[in-house]
């Protein structure tokens, strides 16, 4: 069986393109499929219109979570009510092409990949976003120390084995590129040129894709708390330069005029701390979340066929 987990949230004017490229594209390679929705709290008529599509075609299913609880965490709950032996995740947005499924089934059968994710060489369109975006993989790139994530994101399709050891990491805060590149295996790329959003507004806001940088950096990376060190470092050594040169200042008769210096030099200090204070905390908060053990998710409903007693 092949399954694709794809969550949407408030993307009813998507839904019918969505499907009926989707079910076109995995037919192509497999007769034996599940496809299943994560509706991660929708106010719209998402739902509504995926049962419209069930009913037609049971290999659809619907998790229906209780609220809203985020891009990551939709993935998760799909991921592991899957049944698939081989498993994809796209975005519901139709900007990672479901056509490139076929591939990607290709390469795992025949190639004998484990993991194969969808790179991207470039996007269609320019915009704020797109320059966040590309200036996020550039800085992830080089402190997360993980490879196979340049220019990655949630679209990608792995074995059952693969998606066991994925799902075997239980943290609470998720960055799911990091965490696939992060269990090893055979990983391979196939790449294309991101599509513009055919149709709605973007789900995931710039403060929404600010908080995923976060959490992807801090999740993966000690680079911020490094960079308090060797700031520290720095800072510890121009200081004790300066109050040498004031000492000897001083011993050969010369007052200091003014005390702007001062008063820059403590504010300087203070700014600096309250930005190291700012990076420990990050991380503390981390440590915060994944020590009160939440669930990430709760499901509401699951449209399904009832199994066979």
């Amino acid at each position: 069986m092949f399954s694709l987990v794809i969550p949407v949230y408030n993307e009813e004017q998507l839904i019918d393109d969505l499907v009926t490229r989707v079910v076109a594209s995995v037919s192509s390679f497999s007769a034996d499929y599940e496809l299943l929705f994560v509706d991660d709290g929708s106010k719209d008529g998402t739902v509504k219109k995926l049962l419209q599509y069930r009913a037609a075609n049971k290999k659809i299913k619907i998790i229906s979570l209780s609220k809203n609880f985020g891009h990551q965490a939709a993935f998760t709950a799909g991921l592991e009510f899957s049944s698939g032996d081989i498993v994809a995740m796209m975005d519901g947005d139709l900007q990672d092409p479901p056509e490139l499924l076929a591939e990607m089934y290709r390469k795992i059968k025949e190639e004998g990949f484990d993991i194969i994710s969808g790179k991207r060489t470039g996007r269609k369109g320019h915009s704020q976003r797109t320059f966040y975006t590309l200036i996020f993989h550039l800085i992830f790139k080089y402190t997360a120390g993980l490879e196979n994530l340049e220019n990655t994101g949630n679209f990608s399709m792995m074995t059952r084995e693969a998606l066991q050891a994925l799902l075997s990491l239980k943290e609470k805060v998720r960055y799911m590129p990091g965490l696939r590149s992060f269990i090893g295996f055979n990983q391979g790329t196939v790449e294309y040129i991101r599509e513009d959003r055919l149709q709605g507004e973007p789900k995931m806001s710039l403060s929404k894709l600010f908080t995923l940088a976060n959490d992807a950096i801090f999740s993966f990376s000690r680079f911020p708390i490094r960079l308090c060190l060797y700031l520290g470092i720095l800072g510890t050594i121009v200081f004790m330069c300066a109050g040498i040169y004031v000492i000897v200042d001083k011993m050969m008769g010369f007052a200091i005029i003014g005390w702007s210096s001062t008063l820059l030099s403590l504010y300087f200090l203070g700014s600096i701390q309250l930005i190291f204070l700012g990076i420990v905390g990050e991380y503390v908060f981390r440590i915060y979340k994944e020590s009160q053990n939440r669930p990430i998710y709760f499901i509401k409903k699951i449209h399904e066929d009832s199994p066979a007693v």
